[in-house]
């Protein structure tokens, strides 16, 4: 069952739900303004996202900021009308060329075929939209191209452009006056290559812009809040894995007894699987 949680006293979130592919959903409370950070993956997310927080006395978002154009992520900006909806350029390039597409099984399954889609993502949509397939694509009010620094009244949201694996066009959201960088998919694989791969340059990229900033809590949209120490291991795994692939050429081997050795252990099933998104990636380079 999804839940709110309240980070410091301005950010509210709701748990995730991994069978239908819900991501969290944020909402920034100031003294004049609210922001949502995305828009869920239909109308009924957003809709109980909303209604939850409205119990605790939480208004409707003046604004919502999108972080990347996957479906989970957008899906559930029609029903949000009432707000302004803001995105990174690239998402919204991306969301135009949604509004064409038909949801309908049949042709969600013809574009799994044709390797347009991705089977995990097919398999969502038709969980989250079991009676009805109303999806209508609401592209974004606002766009900019780097970053965007926005005033709700007693705390400050800066939406930043940061790319990496997963989406090129993923946009983090730092919630300045209380130290929280509310991730979106930004540091997860690409999920939509033949194999599950990460990039050596881009991920690397991506860590030098994340460590910009001055956080002490980090939110994974498909995961939970952490901890600075926390992020900070993750950085390292990606980061040492990064340096071996590099090193060894993509030899998987190597990489896996290089990094045995760093740790002085054996790897769990995560480094394990990371240490193959980097091998995939290099082999498809």
């Amino acid at each position: 069952m999804q839940k709110i949680k309240k980070l410091g006293q301005r950010f509210y979130y709701m748990t995730p739900v991994s069978e239908t592919d819900r991501p969290i959903l944020g909402m920034v409370v100031g003294d004049q303004k609210t922001l949502m950070i995305d828009a869920g993956n239909s109308e009924k997310h957003a809709q109980y996202f909303l209604n939850e927080l409205s119990k605790k006395q939480v208004s409707r978002p003046n604004i919502v900021a999108i972080t990347h154009w996957h479906w989970d992520h957008i899906f559930g900006l029609s029903s949000l009308n009432d707000a302004i909806s803001i995105s990174y350029k690239g998402t919204k390039e991306e969301m135009e060329k949604l509004i064409p597409l038909s949801w309908s099984d049949e042709a969600i399954d013809e574009r799994v075929n044709e390797g347009t889609e991705i089977e995990f993502c097919a398999n969502a949509i038709k969980k989250e939209f079991v009676n009805h397939r109303d999806i209508t694509i609401t592209l974004p009010t606002l766009t900019f191209k780097n970053k965007l620094e926005i005033d709700l009244g007693g705390v400050t949201c800066v939406l930043q452009h940061v790319g990496g694996d997963h989406a090129v066009d993923s946009v983090v959201v730092y919630i300045k006056e209380e130290k929280i960088l509310f991730l979106g998919d930004c540091i997860y694989p690409d999920i939509f290559s033949k194999k599950i791969k990460y990039t050596i340059r881009r991920t690397l990229d991506l860590l030098d812009l994340l460590n910009t900033f001055k956080a002490d809590t980090y939110v994974y949209s498909h995961g939970t809040a952490i901890t600075k120490k926390e992020f900070d291991e993750e950085v390292s795994l990606l980061r040492s894995i990064a340096k071996y692939t590099e090193l060894f050429n993509g030899d998987k081997e190597n990489i896996k007894d290089a990094y045995e050795r760093q740790m002085e252990r054996e790897l769990s099933e995560e480094e394990l699987e990371t240490i193959d998104y980097f091998v995939n990636g290099f082999q498809m380079q």
